[in-house]
Formats: structure tokens, sequence, C-alpha cells
């Protein structure tokens, strides 16, 4: 669904990405996952053509990138930073000029527009205040109104940069199980997220950027491998803890670490010596371990006296060639307003034209 080959994305003398090769096959729940800073709202925006690689290969449903734009982008729904809408409209209209801005086909058209609104209203959880104006919504309110605008072309390929920022825990689960059923009907996700939690629940192949770099790619169970110990419950642990003789190495209440015997050989000893095993089970390192063992501290730290005046203003922007990235448009102009503020390894916006559409999402 989208590789990429030596991608790589300079801003000046900032090397934002570098030689990423990304692989996600049809039928993934890829998360993409690095630090502040790190390059993946960048790469997230050259996959999808709103930004320019400096050099390397991009395709996208088998087709390359951004010169075959045009029949790609129908077939895909991204929700990239923070979405944006008009705030005295209603979300249903919002969802209706977005829809009319790009192509019809047989699936997506202005006859089944309204059904289509009315489905992603109901599957994102806002379909009692589709009518509501956007700008009386809340933070997490307006996230949902984000992702029912990825989903109103129904895509083949999702893209999400943090789905759930800004969503109670309710909500991520909903997210969470909304993305599933999508997964299992055959939409392709490929979701950047700082909730490793979240991440470790939905995906089953992840790939981690560092420094711009990608520093691992494999499916999430080959990375979080064995460590070598056991996890064990027992119902009576001090027994447990004489029976193993020094090879336990961590005890919390009933729960035990041992090193050093196999999980089968750790049951028979307990059983043989009269302690019920509850539960047990090899020990795996969890995604966040896996993460932080492979990056390094993101943008958004500064250590006292490592401050680079070459990529850091007075504010904690990065420049580049002398010039704010994080520069905004001029608001006076009649666009969307955005509804969350943008990411620091974001290239620089521009001022969009006064008939820019709501939302920006790929023509259909």
């Amino acid at each position: 669904m989208i590789r990429t080959s030596g991608l790589t994305k300079r801003f000046g003398r900032v090397l934002a990405v570098d030689g990423v090769d990304l692989d996600v096959r049809a039928g993934d729940r890829y998360g993409f996952l690095g630090p502040n800073g790190s390059g993946k709202t960048t790469t997230v925006r050259m996959i999808l053509g709103l930004v320019y690689a400096t050099r390397g290969e991009i395709e996208v449903m088998g087709q390359p990138m951004p010169k075959r734009a045009r029949d790609v982008l129908p077939h895909v729904g991204a929700l990239v930073e923070g979405p944006a809408a008009y705030p005295q409209l209603s979300a249903r209209a919002n969802l209706s000029l977005l829809d009319a801005a790009g192509p019809s086909s047989d699936a997506v058209s202005r006859r089944n527009r309204r059904q289509r609104i009315d489905t992603v209203l109901e599957q994102v959880g806002l379909a009692s205040v589709g009518r509501r104006p956007v700008g009386a919504y809340s933070l997490g309110m307006r996230q949902r109104l984000g992702l029912a605008a990825a989903l109103v072309g129904r895509p083949q390929l999702l893209i999400l940069d943090e789905p759930t920022n800004g969503l109670d825990p309710q909500g991520i689960r909903e997210v969470r199980d909304l993305l599933g059923g999508l997964n299992e009907a055959g939409t392709t996700i490929f979701m950047s997220s700082h909730l490793l939690a979240e991440v470790e629940q939905l995906c089953t192949r992840v790939g981690v950027v560092d420094r711009g770099r990608l520093v691992a790619q494999a499916e999430l169970e080959e990375l979080r491998g064995v460590t070598g110990r056991s996890l064990v419950r027992v119902g009576d642990p001090v027994r447990a803890v004489t029976l193993l003789d020094g090879r336990v190495t961590h005890r919390d209440d009933d729960r035990l670490v041992v090193t050093g015997l196999s999980v089968a050989d750790l049951t028979a000893r307990l059983v043989r010596g009269g302690v019920a095993v509850h539960e047990a089970a090899p020990e795996r390192r969890s995604l966040e371990d896996v993460v932080l063992a492979l990056t390094s501290h993101g943008s958004d730290r500064v250590d006292s006296g490592r401050l680079d005046p070459g990529r850091l203003d007075s504010g904690g922007s990065r420049r580049t060639g002398g010039h704010r990235r994080g520069r905004t448009a001029d608001p006076t102009g009649p666009v969307p307003e955005p509804l969350d503020s943008p990411r620091s390894d974001a290239s620089p916006p521009t001022r969009p034209p006064p008939e820019h559409p709501p939302m920006p999402a790929p023509p259909r």
C-alpha cells in the first residue's frame, strides 16, 4: 500500500527525514512511532503529496506519488496534524462542502452524499450534534469530526496522524474499535501516535523513527521478543519464592518474575511443591521498552548548554534558512480555522487562496 525508498527531506540546513524505507502492506494496521521532531508528520505529508521530497521515491497503492496523486488520493482518507473547519458551519455542512470539492464516482457521488455523511457521523459519535456549529465543539469533538472527514470518501487506505488527540479514555477506545472494524472490512490503517499502549492494542506492524531515520520496522510480536524470564501468578507467593531458590528477580504481591526456568519447568516445579499456579507465561518486552531503547529524547526537550542557535530560535521554533518554520498564515483571509496547533516536524505552511476548501483532504 505504501512504499518509500531513500525518502529524504531537508528544510535548509535541517535534515528532517533521512533515507526512510517504509513498507506498509495491504491489510496492515501499521503504527508509525517516534519522539517529537523525529520526522513522522513530515514523512506523512510527503506520502500524501503535501510536501515534496528532497530525494527518494514514494509509491501509494502501487502508483508513484505525487505524480499520480489525482488517481491515488480519491482512495485515501487522511487526518494530518489538527483538523480544520469553518467554525460558523455545522459538522454536516463542513462535510458536505468537503465532499463536494472532490471528484465523483459510483461509490462516492452527490446522490449518496447525505447517506455517507450520516454514516460517518454515526461512526465517530457525532450523530446527535451534527447540526451544531463546529465552533461550539470541544477538542475531542473536533478530532472526531476530522476522523469523519477522512472516512466520508470510503477510503481503501487511512493515513492518520495522532487520531486520538484530545479524546477521553472512552473516546480512545471507540476510535480503536472503529479502526479495528474498518481494517477487518479491508481498509489498510497507517497511523502515527504517541499513545504506545493504544498502538500496542491496535497495530500488527510498527515502524520506529528517530532523528529522521527509520531505526526499526517489523511485526509487533517480533519486536516484543521474549526476555528470557517468565511471569507467574501463584496462590502462595512466600512458599513459591522458597521453592524457586533465588530465581525470583521481582515480586509484586502474588506475581513473580522468574529467571533461568522455562514456563513448563517453572510450572512443574511449583505444582510438585504444592503451590497453585494461576497464570504463567514468558515475559515479553513492552512496546514502550522497545521504543525507548531505540530512540533519543524529542525535539521538545533542550538540555542546558545544548541549544543550537542554527536550529532553534528564541521561541523554540526550528529555523530553516533564517525563517521560522512555525509561522502561521494571515488570519484575515476567509480560510478554515485550524482546530489544533501544527506539530513541530511539519513543513512551513503557506498562505492558502481565498477559495481554500474546509478541512483539506485528498480529492475524490
